[in-house]
């Protein structure tokens, strides 16, 4: 009877082990969610927005927000689409016209984003991967040498690159690290009143580093 019992236990344990294994190994695929934080960066292009012949005026702040996605795992290789939503503490200072880059004082408000990423697993636990879509961002305009922000603001259209690294810790849950570039090239006003202008051209960098964590379903 004990030599039965043994036999089963460490049969149990031999169907067990395998079981585990594959239950606690990253997938990389299906719905995920985020939160994101990190460094901004948005200053004026080579070829226009820039105030008393300068190229380097640029407002730099905190951003933070939430992001959501979804991930196909091919093997060796992972695909998906995702989309966020972040605002930034990045505003022109009340005295320094150097920082103003074309929009007078402007203080960095939501932007949307939505595109897709592909990337290739370094191992089992680890995704490198590149990012590219759309992206619209908010600049609310600052009353005089206060900061007061107004009713009025610009939107800016156009597109981001970026890649990163992502790590999964345990099965569900996720982390990475990010760089992206964003270049809006055309913009319209919204006014007080409720107006809006027509689209006209810009040149508008963005830098950001960013770092997330998250869980997938």
């Amino acid at each position: 009877m004990k030599k039965i019992m043994v036999a089963a236990l460490l049969t149990g344990t031999a169907i067990a082990t395998p079981a585990l294994a594959q239950d606690t190994t990253p997938t990389f695929t299906g719905p995920r969610v985020e939160a994101i934080l990190g460094y901004d960066h948005i200053g004026a292009g080579s070829d226009a927005d820039n105030q008393n012949g300068r190229d380097d005026q640029s407002i730099d702040g905190l951003l933070y927000g939430v992001g959501a996605g979804y991930d196909i795992n091919l093997g060796s290789a992972v695909v998906g689409v995702e989309g966020e939503i972040t605002d930034s503490t990045a505003k022109s200072g009340r005295f320094d016209p150097t920082d103003q880059f074309g929009f007078g004082r402007v203080k960095a408000g939501r932007d949307l984003y939505v595109g897709a990423r592909a990337g290739f697993l370094v191992n089992p636990a680890t995704l490198l991967y590149v990012k590219g879509g759309y992206t619209n961002q908010k600049l609310g305009v600052l009353a005089g040498n206060t900061n007061q922000q107004t009713d009025e603001s610009f939107k800016l259209d156009g597109w981001r690159v970026g890649g990163g690294v992502e790590r999964a810790i345990g099965t569900n849950s996720f982390a990475k690290v990010e760089y992206r570039y964003s270049k809006y090239d055309s913009a319209h006003i919204d006014y007080m009143d409720g107006a809006t202008s027509s689209e006209f051209d810009i040149d508008t960098d963005r830098h950001q580093v960013v770092a997330s964590v998250g869980y997938r379903f």
